[in-house]
């Protein structure tokens, strides 16, 4: 194995010009901002970076594209890489100014450079990606926002290096684009546009030596290990694997289609078409998902550690099975369910359950066993029943029954004795919030009760399109509320003070106490849209003093909705 090294500059220019390409054998890119964001503040501070791992072959090994634009004729390239995808990608889209395209969609990764960062690392996380700086404004299918206002946000941020772009820190003339910088050689605009206008100016140095600092990005030296020409793709998979399993750098998937698709040349064209397919009707799962539905298909278990003893024919025969299998569960989901997004899924692992009861019953299923696995599936999101202990564990179990000719009632057996009861308590709606798979379940009974928008009087539903109405979570009691009363406001998060509006109609009620609120949109929308989301509207309850009461009282009706919705009664020992 050869030694070499190359700048991150020429790394990003073999990628341009089409000289360094991908194998099949690799995963797609996955980074999301924020690891961008950390990889940039690394290689600003010297930071180790590890190393690249390329194999440099004259033989005819199936390719695929980079999420980033390349030039020239690709084929022609003997240069793969098998190690640093991630890394280089992301460099190349910052440094050049490109979009990503993951998936069909292309996107641009947009990171901002204080200009005025303290010199120490700090350790903070940012909030969350692509969020805007609002206290009570979140979407249902998004990442929470930090518990803070936006003054607290400010001194965070400020103690950052780099942050993921946002319009209100972008407007701010200390905060500079990561990619404009790497675009130009002048400092004149960053300075001119952070008010300094004379060398004499004390932050001109300061600011000057900062701006050079970012761009010695592009002159870091990743040290590169180089396979010999001499290599089978088979062997140099077997190394692929043996690297990225020391490190867990990759997940179990990720291995097994390497493996894959050394045995089934080209077959990641396949996967990723029917993948797409899936998108297309709304549920777009990872690859994954869809590589350990067909290992179920072809091993009756869901585990990868048993991938490399299939021969293509036997693979090639459980992935249309498995494709079969997962259109059963997705239009079940969708018809049945009426779950039309996977972000209602407390875990996808639920899918490769439905799809395999499809594929054992021929698909031949009666009006009975249909409402029984409406009834299972119903409530094992709402339980949590993948998300709890060894998921892998749990799938293999439910698996092993169908496997050996089992049915739904013995799921249903399996559920009751993993959680104990089927019925939902208010008790265990305490301390829940919007990643409880109970609040998943509680937006779909919301939804069958005809709740709307407070304002727009359109029913709550994800994929709404426009700003106004996209759906987000609405804090009944807006944080900033509980924050001037109580010391801590750690159950502001409770999914009992949580309702779904649109984002207008979340933004104007902004940080209002909801007795202050609740008037008008009683009088407008009437009780029956607070009833439809289980809200108590009686003033005494929306008293700042009687939050905890409030939490009480609308944990009881929700437990109530939740229930009926799920066609579970309090007796949950009684089998269906």
């Amino acid at each position: 194995m050869a030694k070499a090294e190359a700048t991150v500059e020429e790394l990003v220019g073999m990628i341009e010009r089409g000289e360094l390409r991908l194998p099949e054998m690799q995963r797609r890119y996955v980074w999301r901002s924020p690891r961008v964001r950390d990889l940039l503040d690394s290689l600003y501070r010297g930071y180790p970076s590890g190393a690249i791992l390329l194999w440099e072959t004259d033989e005819s090994v199936p390719m695929q594209n980079f999420a980033i634009e390349q030039k020239g004729n690709p084929y022609q390239s003997t240069r793969l890489l098998l190690d640093g995808q991630q890394r280089l990608t992301s460099l190349s889209a910052v440094i050049r100014g490109e979009p990503i395209t993951v998936r069909g969609r292309k996107r641009p990764i947009e990171i901002l450079f204080n200009l005025e960062h303290p010199e120490q690392l700090a350790l903070i996380t940012e909030v969350a990606e692509d969020s805007d700086i609002d206290d009570d404004e979140e979407d249902i299918d998004g990442e929470d926002d930090a518990d803070a206002n936006e003054d607290e946000l400010q001194k965070r941020f400020d103690k950052m290096t780099f942050l993921v772009s946002t319009s209100k820190i972008e407007s701010l003339p200390h905060w500079v684009k990561v990619t404009d910088v790497f675009k130009t050689d002048e400092d004149a605009p960053f300075l001119s546009r952070a008010g300094i206008e004379k060398i004499s100016d004390p932050l001109y140095k300061k600011y000057s030596q900062r701006l050079a600092r970012l761009r010695a990005i592009k002159k870091y030296i990743y040290r590169m290990d180089v396979l010999e020409r001499s290599m089978s793709y088979d062997e140099v998979t077997e190394i692929f694997v043996r690297v990225n399993s020391l490190g867990a750098k990759l997940r179990g998937s990720d291995l097994a289609l390497a493996q894959i698709t050394a045995k089934w040349r080209t077959s990641l064209a396949i996967f990723q078409e029917f993948q797409n397919k899936c998108a297309k009707a709304g549920f777009d799962f990872d690859l994954g998902l869809h590589l350990r539905n067909m290992m179920v298909f072809a091993s009756g278990q869901s585990r990868f550690q048993t991938v490399g003893s299939f021969t293509v024919a036997q693979i090639q025969s459980a992935w249309k099975a498995s494709c079969e299998g997962m259109e059963f569960a997705i239009n079940f989901l969708k018809s049945n369910l009426g779950i039309n997004d996977p972000v209602l899924l407390s875990s996808p692992f639920l899918v490769v359950a439905l799809a395999y009861f499809g594929h054992k019953r021929n698909y031949n299923i009666t009006a009975k066993e249909s409402e029984l696995l409406k009834y299972w599936a119903l409530l094992a999101n709402a339980k949590g029943r993948f998300s709890r202990g060894s998921s892998e564990t749990i799938l293999d179990q439910d698996i092993a029954v169908l496997r050996d000719g089992g049915g739904v009632e013995s799921l249903i057996d399996r559920l009751r004795n993993q959680v104990g009861r089927l019925d939902i308590s208010p008790e265990e709606l305490e301390g829940r919030n919007q990643r409880s798979a109970l609040f998943k379940t509680m937006f779909l009974a919301f939804s069958s009760a005809g709740a709307k928008d407070w304002n727009s009087n359109i029913a709550i539903a994800l994929g709404h399109s426009g700003a106004q109405h996209r759906l987000q979570f609405h804090h009944v009691f807006p944080k900033g509320v509980l924050k001037k009363h109580y010391n801590n406001v750690r159950d502001a998060d409770d999914i009992a003070n949580l309702a779904f509006i649109g984002g207008k109609t979340n933004r104007t009620i902004s940080d209002k106490p909801p007795l202050e609120y609740f008037p008008a949109l009683i009088a407008k929308a009437g009780e029956s849209a607070f009833t439809a989301q289980c809200i108590p509207t009686n003033p005494d309850l929306l008293e700042i003093t009687s939050y905890k009461n409030f939490l009480s009282e609308r944990r009881k009706r929700i437990a109530i909705r939740l229930n009926e919705f799920l066609g579970v009664t309090p007796e949950e020992n009684k089998k269906k």
